[in-house]
Order: structure tokens, then sequence, then C-alpha cells
């Protein structure tokens, strides 16, 4: 505590160019699974509200089904970058290759899973009968493309770990360009319909697992790090990514709620709350960039022993989410009108868009301090304090969200219940990370 005034300002800038360096590219990949979907909203949102109420049933169940593994990323992000803190870049490398491994694994599963039980699945999320088809066709369809989906997410952790987010950024860039491509060709061009959409996501998320794959297994042939499953590796990996499962399976269970009470309110609604929840994801997204960078940041400081460094970095980030939040909150409440009629043409859509939209503009500073915290967390393996939170926010978020029906709220009252849980998740991770007790150094947790 006998720094110069200078170090601190110092330990700033220095703090500024990592999260800068780590944050920007980092943003391009982030944001590649809600852009993959708001292609393919704009795309069938032309072709009719029953298409697009379709899209946004089977959408929520898709995302969730890869989502509740994004441990899959956030872990293995933690666990490579202890062990590249600590001096040690191959067993860094095979750390990652047992989480690809594992991906591969719970893709087989999670499409055995989804094929057979598509049909119930979107009858359980309400789903009109005009929906029903349209979502059904595009939800088996795109559960082929999962284990492509979750061996991006392990590989993009291992790459992140090792603090390179340019590489997943250039793989983002062309996965979006074809999926972009590929939509307006098989749905329009070849008169596939929404089929045609699921097809273009599939193939191009199968191209960037390939581009991905080719990445990783150079850098372990350079490192010597074994290519081979490892069952022990692998066992490993899941049992350290298991609270990070149920943090993730509370939050789905929040987003599956409100697409569920959305799609009870009638097509218009759950057509408008795909677009809001498309648009909140890409801001969250955005967001979560800086806690990305944050996971790296603090898994190798910790790896190092320097428990300073990681405890400055924390505050640098969470004043970097605050005000991104405002920036991204003022956009959206100023653009709402502009970017409405890329989505839908339909006035009945339209109406709650401008409303809810406006709610979600004004929740996005206490986003920014959730995302930064729950990447800090992520980052130190804290995973499970991360899951109890989540299960407390799922508790009180639930019965707000069920009683907005039965009050005769609408879209807009729905989303108010998303900010109440918001506000809850803030107020968890914050009284975490003012503990201290997240700090444990060393190469492994």
């Amino acid at each position: 505590m006998t720094q110069a005034p200078a170090t601190p300002r110092r330990s700033v800038r220095r703090h500024d160019r990592e999260i800068i360096a780590l944050a920007l590219p980092a943003f391009g990949a982030l944001v590649a699974e809600p852009l993959f979907v708001m292609v393919d909203s704009a795309v069938i949102g032309h072709l009719g509200t029953p298409q697009l109420a379709g899209l946004g049933v089977a959408a929520a169940l898709l995302t969730t089904a890869v989502s509740i593994f994004v441990f899959l990323a956030y872990a293995t992000t933690a666990a490579v970058a202890r062990r590249v803190g600590a001096g040690d870049l191959p067993a860094a490398i095979r750390q990652g290759m047992d989480g690809i491994w594992l991906a591969l694994l719970l893709g087989a599963a999670v499409i055995a899973a989804v094929l057979p039980t598509a049909p119930a699945l979107v009858e359980l999320f309400g789903a009109s009968g005009t929906a029903a088809p349209y979502a059904t066709t595009y939800l088996r369809i795109s559960a082929l493309g999962i284990p492509a989906m979750l061996v991006v997410l392990a590989a993009t952790g291992v790459l992140r770990g090792l603090q390179d987010t340019r590489t997943p950024l250039y793989v983002a860039i062309g996965g979006f360009t074809a999926n972009a491509v590929l939509n307006i060709g098989l749905v329009y061009g070849a008169g596939l319909g929404i089929a045609g959409s699921a097809w273009g996501t599939v193939i191009a998320q199968c191209a960037m697992a390939a581009v991905y794959l080719a990445v990783v297994v150079r850098g372990a042939r350079r490192h010597g790090a074994s290519l081979r499953p490892d069952a022990a590796g692998i066992r490993a990996s899941a049992q350290a990514g298991v609270p990070l499962l149920v943090r993730t399976l509370s939050l789905r269970a929040v987003l599956m709620i409100a697409t569920a009470v959305a799609a009870r309110l009638g097509d218009a609604e759950v057509a408008a709350h795909q677009i809001v929840l498309t648009l909140w994801s890409l801001l969250a997204f955005a967001l979560d960039a800086i806690a990305i960078a944050g996971q790296a940041i603090i898994g190798r400081y910790l790896g190092s022993g320097d428990e300073a460094g990681a405890r400055a970095a924390c505050r640098r980030m969470v004043q970097w989410g605050i005000a991104s939040g405002v920036v991204l909150g003022i956009l959206v409440a100023a653009a709402r009108p502009l970017f409405i009629p890329l989505f839908t043409s339909d006035p009945a859509v339209r109406g709650p868009l401008l409303t809810t939209l406006l709610v979600v503009a004004l929740t996005q500073p206490v986003s920014g301090i959730v995302f930064i915290l729950d990447g800090v967390l992520m980052g130190a393996g804290d995973g499970p304090y991360l899951a109890g939170a989540m299960l407390v926010t799922l508790a009180l978020f639930a019965p707000a969200a069920l009683a907005v029906p039965a009050l005769g709220g609408g879209l807009t009252a729905l989303w108010w219940a998303m900010a109440l849980m918001m506000t809850v998740r803030m107020l968890t991770l914050w009284l975490r990370a003012r503990s201290g007790r997240w700090i444990v150094t060393g190469a492994f947790r």
C-alpha cells in the first residue's frame, strides 16, 4: 500500500490494454450464435408470423440444448488460463483436448435425445397449432449441428485460455457470412422455407468446428500434447463443469419460462418476444466480451499467484461493464424504430416491441455488472457459488413471470420480470466479488 500515485494509473492502463486486446476480438466470436439466429429471424420473419413464431420456440429449445453445456467454453478457459499463468503450456492444451472430446460425446447424446422428442418439446413450450409444425421442422434439422456447436464451444475455450481471441473472431466472421448466404439461398433460392434456414445453420456450424479443430490440433502437435481421448481427463473435465452446468440450467430455465409465458400470450407476442430475446442475447454477448477477457486475465493472474493483479483487473472490468451498459442502453432506446422493420411488417408484432425494447434499454447497465462479475467468478473457478446464486435467482423469477398472464399482463410486463431477474443476479454476484472468497491462487483451484 506504499505504491507511488503513478503506479495505480499505470496498472489501470495495463488492464485497459489487456481488456481491449482480448475483448474486442472476443465480441465477434461471442455474437456468432445470436447473429445466426438474427439472420434466421430476419429471413423467416418475411415468410410469415406463424413461421417466425415457430422459429421462436425452436430457437429457444435449440439454444437451451447447446447453452447448458457452455461450461465447455467457460470452465476450459479458466483451467487453461491457470496453467498458462503457471507456465505449463502442454498441460494447458491437454486440458483443452479433454474438453473437446467431452463435447463430442455430449453432442451425440443430445442428438439422440432431441430427434425423437422434438414434437413433444414444441408442444410443451405451448406453440400454437399453426406454429408447431414449423418449430418441429427447424428443431429436428438444427439438432444435427449440435455436436459441431459444442466442439466450437470447447475449442474456443482452449484458445481464450491461451489468450487468443483473434482466431475465434476470424472463424465467427466466416461462419456468420456463410450462414447468411446459405439461409437466403436455401430459403428463397431453393424454396425450402424454414427447413432451408435450419440446414444453412447446420452447414455453417460444421464448417466452423472443422476450422477450430485444425487450429487446436496444430497447437497440440507443436507443444507435444496428446490428441488421444483420456478417460480420466474427460471425467475430470465433466466433474469440473457440474457446478457451471447447474448455473447454466438455472439460467436456461429462466429463459424457457419466459418463452413459454410469451407463447401463451399469443402468436404475435411470442414472435415479438423472439425478436426481443435475440437482440437481448446480442447485447448480452457484447457485454460478455469483457467478461471473456476477464476469464482469461483472472485465470492467468491466479495461476501465477498474483492476487493483487486479479483484484485490480476485476475492479477495472466492472467499470468497463457499467460504461458499456450505459452506451448500449442509449443505442437500443434511440434505434428501436429503425431496426424493428428489419424483422417484421406485422403491426401486431411491432406494437409490443417498441415498449418492451425500452425496458431492455433501461436495464443494460445492470446487465453490464452481471456479465462482468459472472465472467470474473468463472475465471476464478468459483462454480459452486455461481450455481447457488443462480438457483436463488430462478426461485424468485419463476413466480413473477408465471403471474404475468394471470394478472392480465403483456410482453412488457414479462420483460419487467426479466429485469427483476437481472437485478437479483447483480446483487448476489456483487456480494461474492466484494467478499474476496473467490480468490484462490495456483495452477489448480
